[in-house]
């Protein structure tokens, strides 16, 4: 049997044993279609939309809260972070874009539309007002919790979990995840892969999938593998620039489609890129499982796993970049309190910045004043930041500026500020600071500089932070997130990215900086563990 017919796509009209499941098809890693497995499913009935399906779905989980995917180059819905936003609103705001756009396409499905509970026209939730009555065609729910081993605290709609059963094939798994998907209007999402076994199961509508192998990665050119979208293809769906990306002119070669209808479920490997197209009003659950290592590397899966391998290596090179012992543990902050409780002022020059700086903030009303209420480790940490974006302003400037004026307004123009270069933790004054703060304080320390000195923040972020301090400044969100509730980490967010003019610019300058600092390690790693050093390779050989 050649490699092509190896790995071709399997249809089964009858749901295999799970011994079956595991030993010819699981462990071969090749996607098969299983036909009407899931018609026994409490959902496939309940859920069914020309059955009064969104009607239960509004009834059982209208009022809560969910987190979906909105993106302007809709019906195409691109994953990587940069591409998309992720906005929450009520399902039943959701449910009421899918009735209005049955009614604008004239489809007769009359039972759907019962009585409204809540108006999907300019919504508001608690983060906020929410309107997005003009672009129902651009928002689509994404992998919406229902189940995460991983993550508890992100499951979003765990009262659905009744209505769906776990199968056969199925029942001897670990399963990681299991997610609601539903588009109101047909959407494509973009080619990826993902790092677990995958079971997509069609409870309503229509799907398309097509999937490559990972051993096509090279034809569908995969985005770095320091970046935060890895596993998706760079090759734009909708209008292909093969002047950039000349191999992916064969990619059609490799692919194959499988087409599901409702009740049929498809597995899908670890490691085989895939691209979907949904229907109109399109229903589906997938339920990931952690896959055991094979002991033999079947051919197909080496550039999986060679990708796999060197985010290994670089997530521990950036780790010894860092000198990440004990980062694992919440470090508490370093800063010594003076005796009297009180924060030491002995510099003049120094309290003469902190008492001229204007205490005009963006806080959200009603909101308090974090900055009154700072400890005083807090407070220490809070002056170093804010002398050290002050001490890279111009020098012909400093003293005026120190002296005086709000800082609000005190800074220049973007040339004014010189960042820190560096890949080394110690050599870096501002993840220095960020790297020995507990979670709790630093989040009120930026809450502080966001409602009191947004100008201040800005330039930290957009002019000071390097690459080491964008890489340390979001594992210590990740650590405040992991120690917050849903609500108060979307306030806190809210609150940290009002004090930029643009926040499209302050967060792609995190990810960049983020990013840059993973590149280093990843040169770090080639160079390491392969001999190769990226910088004296020659053109044609990158």
């Amino acid at each position: 049997m050649s490699t092509e017919e190896s790995i071709r796509i399997q249809r089964f009209e009858e749901l295999p044993t799970a011994t079956d499941f595991e030993s010819l098809i699981e462990a071969r890693n090749v996607p098969a279609v299983f036909s009407g497995c899931i018609k026994g499913w409490r959902a496939f009935c309940k859920w069914n939309p020309s059955n009064g399906g969104l009607d239960y779905l509004q009834e059982r989980v209208g009022s809560f809260m969910v987190e979906a995917m909105l993106s302007q180059s809709a019906p195409i819905f691109y994953g990587d972070i940069g591409s998309h936003e992720r906005v929450p609103i009520l399902f039943s705001t959701f449910i009421g874009f899918c009735k209005k756009n049955i009614r604008n396409k004239g489809v007769a499905l009359d039972a759907c539309f019962g009585p409204q509970r809540h108006d999907p026209g300019g919504s508001k939730t608690e983060h906020g007002s929410l309107h997005l009555e003009d672009v129902p065609e651009q928002i689509y729910l994404a992998q919406v919790a229902i189940m995460n081993s991983d993550h508890e605290d992100r499951v979003q709609l765990e009262a659905l979990r009744e209505d769906i059963e776990i199968p056969p094939i199925l029942e001897a798994k670990e399963v990681s995840s299991i997610n609601l998907w539903m588009n109101n209007a047909q959407a494509r999402s973009s080619t990826h892969y993902d790092p677990h076994h995958n079971l997509l199961c069609i409870v309503s509508g229509r799907k398309q999938v097509l999937l490559w192998p990972p051993s096509a990665c090279p034809l569908l050119y995969p985005m770095p593998i320091y970046g935060e979208a890895s596993n998706h293809s760079s090759v734009a769906l909708e209008n292909p620039d093969y002047s950039l990306y000349p191999r992916a002119k064969g990619s059609m070669k490799f692919a194959q489609k499988a087409v599901l209808d409702a009740g049929d479920a498809l597995f899908i490997p670890e490691g085989w890129f895939h691209q979907v197209d949904s229907d109109d009003l399109t229903i589906a659950i997938n339920i990931w499982w952690r896959s055991q290592l094979i002991s033999c590397m079947l051919e197909h899966m080496d550039t999986y796993y060679l990708r796999r391998i060197l985010r290994r290596l670089i997530d521990k090179e950036m780790d010894q970049l860092l000198d990440k012992s004990g980062m694992s543990k919440t470090r508490a902050c370093t800063y010594k309190q003076p005796d009297n409780g009180q924060p030491d002022h002995d510099d003049d020059s120094d309290t003469l910045m902190l008492k001229g700086m204007n205490l005009k903030g963006k806080r959200f009303e009603g909101e308090k004043n974090v900055l009154l209420e700072l400890e005083p480790a807090a407070a220490q940490v809070l002056h170093e930041l804010v002398s050290l974006v002050h001490n890279n302003v111009s020098v012909a400037d400093q003293e005026q500026q120190l002296l005086s004026t709000s800082i609000d307004s005190e800074f220049g123009p973007s040339d004014d500020f010189e960042k820190f270069e560096t890949a080394n933790l110690k050599d870096d004054p501002v993840a220095n600071i960020l790297w020995d703060v507990e979670p709790h304080t630093l989040r009120n320390v930026f809450l502080a500089m966001a409602q009191n000195f947004p100008k201040t923040l800005e330039a930290l972020v957009l002019h000071v932070l390097s690459p080491v301090g964008a890489e340390v400044l979001t594992r210590k969100f990740d650590e405040m997130d992991q120690q917050t509730l849903a609500e108060d980490r979307n306030r806190f967010y809210e609150a940290f990215y009002s004090a930029f003019d643009d926040q499209s610019m302050a967060m792609n300058s995190i990810l960049k900086g983020k990013e840059s600092f993973a590149q280093q390690a990843f040169k770090n790693v080639l160079e390491k563990h392969v001999g190769v050093n990226p910088e004296s390779l020659k053109p044609g050989f990158r």
